[in-house]
């Protein structure tokens, strides 16, 4: 297979699919909002967008299933499975705010082979192939060069339906606050991630996340020299519900801060 054509493909329909989000958004009085749970929205955009997602790489790989957050397609292959996210941050997109993004991942047996996101707000295409780097628009990306958590800019996500954890992933807030140049939340972990490829942040961690809002970004960040794990310094973040994104230097020290705090 030809990663890097796919992959390229694939950031031409993440950028038609964005324009399309774009313009709905602008519609605020006709957006159409459902509630799948406490906390859990979905739009009419949301939904077309995934429709619109699929129904393209169907065409693309005739042969590939998908896993897909709003369900339109339940589809799983055996060799090739598309992990989709049509809009991560979609209360950021009820709202009218950024970042919100679509994310869109191939998994090839246990392997991410291609990773692409889309920041609409900002039109910056994030995406990375097996065998070669991560790009930003064009342009190579790399992870930063901080070395100590002191001097980490470090982004995470809250929760907004499972609270089981919450005095324990206060106490990393909390020891961040402290101990580092700052924490963010943004409110996409599609981004946040590719954020870490980039450099803006050094670090990301949240729990409670599903494989679409990570699978794309974290085979981003490591394409751009990053590092991922669970919070036990595992591999079991795609299916797992926590993750830890990183630049290799403070991969050690940031992830036995919070598996101290958050692992039992």
């Amino acid at each position: 297979m030809d990663y890097n054509k796919l992959c390229l493909n694939v950031c031409e329909l993440a950028r038609e699919v964005g324009s399309y989000a774009k313009k709905e958004r602008m519609k605020f009085s006709g957006l159409t909002i459902e509630t799948k749970g406490k906390n859990d929205f979905v739009t009419h955009v949301d939904k077309e967008s995934e429709r619109m997602i699929i129904e393209s790489l169907k065409k693309m790989l005739p042969q590939s299933g998908f896993i897909a957050e709003e369900q339109t397609s339940s589809t799983v292959d055996e060799k090739y499975n598309w992990i989709i996210d049509p809009i991560d941050g979609t209360t950021n997109f009820i709202h009218g705010l950024p970042p919100h993004a679509i994310s869109i991942a191939l998994k090839e047996y246990d392997e991410i082979v291609i990773g692409v996101v889309y920041e609409i707000a900002l039109e910056e295409c994030f995406y990375a192939w097996k065998g070669d780097d991560a790009f930003l628009n064009g342009n190579k990306i790399r992870v930063s060069s901080t070395q100590k958590v002191n001097n980490c800019l470090i982004a995470t996500g809250f929760p907004y339906n499972d609270y089981s954890r919450m005095e324990e992933f206060i106490d990393t807030m909390r020891y961040f606050f402290q101990n580092s140049h700052g924490l963010r939340r943004i409110g996409s972990a599609a981004t946040d991630l590719v954020y870490v490829a980039c450099g803006r942040f050094d670090a990301f961690y949240e729990y409670s996340l599903k494989p679409w809002d990570v699978a794309a970004g974290a085979f981003i960040v490591e394409q751009a020299g990053g590092k991922i794990t669970d919070f036990s310094g595992g591999n079991n973040y795609l299916f797992g519900k926590e993750i830890i994104a990183s630049n290799a230097m403070v991969t050690e020290e940031i992830t036995g801060i919070i598996s101290k705090k958050m692992v039992k």
